[in-house]
């Protein structure tokens, strides 16, 4: 940790849960200080919403130091000039996507995004699959199920509505940019400028967290809470 040059982090299950922080983060955020880049798999949050919510928390980090997959691959989409959208997602995302000249409720949909939505149930899923299979390609923000809440029980992600998904069409193909695919850390290092033995990573998840790392070529360390942590 010290000698990295770097600090990549993951946020739920490491930095906080529930919209609380761990015991020690704050002083592993203030031991990082300008190195630390938090890397999210979270969809219904913008990186400038998070940075206010942690500066109330009493933390200091920039919002040009966070991302997240949502709008990370909104991101994506704008460089891409793909801006007809079905965006399945919060309204702090949906105003997010509109502000970056993107259409997310487009009647002739170039691409589904899937995201952490409230707003999914039973009688929203056919429409969906719908466009889907009117041949609309799929995203999906991240392919995680559930994350921990403090007490080391599972918080429903979007992962969970992908299942939902895929139970009705098992043969349902789809892209995501989260993790443990690799593209937001390597772009967090392409930002700064850094080779990936430059950096480190820190996360909670083996299969997201870890694989992303592996993926992206840098050291990995793995935090493990026990429930009540």
């Amino acid at each position: 940790m010290q000698e990295a040059r770097i600090v990549l982090c993951d946020l739920d299950g490491c930095l906080m849960s529930e919209g609380r922080l761990f015991e020690e983060t704050a002083e592993f955020v203030e031991g990082c200080g300008d190195r630390l880049r938090v890397v999210s798999n979270r969809s219904d949050s913008t990186a400038a919403a998070l940075s206010r919510q942690l500066s109330d928390l009493g933390l200091s980090v920039p919002p040009a130091h966070i991302l997240m997959a949502g709008e990370f691959t909104l991101q994506h989409f704008a460089r891409q000039g793909l801006r007809h959208l079905t965006l399945c997602a919060a309204p702090v995302l949906v105003a997010r996507a509109r502000a970056m000249g993107l259409v997310p409720d487009a009647r002739e949909p170039e691409a589904v995004l899937l995201c952490r939505d409230p707003g999914q149930n039973v009688d929203t899923l056919g429409p969906l699959l719908a466009q889907l299979a009117r041949g609309v390609p799929l995203w999906v923000a991240n392919e995680d199920v559930s994350h921990p809440d403090h007490a080391g029980q599972p918080v429903a992600e979007t992962g969970a509505l992908l299942a939902a998904l895929r139970a009705i069409r098992p043969g349902l193909a789809w892209r995501s940019l989260g993790k443990p695919y690799a593209p937001m850390l390597t772009h967090a290092l392409a930002e700064a400028g850094l080779r990936a033995e430059d950096a480190i990573f820190v996360g909670d998840n083996v299969q997201t967290d870890g694989r992303a790392a592996s993926a992206a070529g840098m050291s990995f360390i793995h935090i493990h809470r026990r429930a009540g942590q």
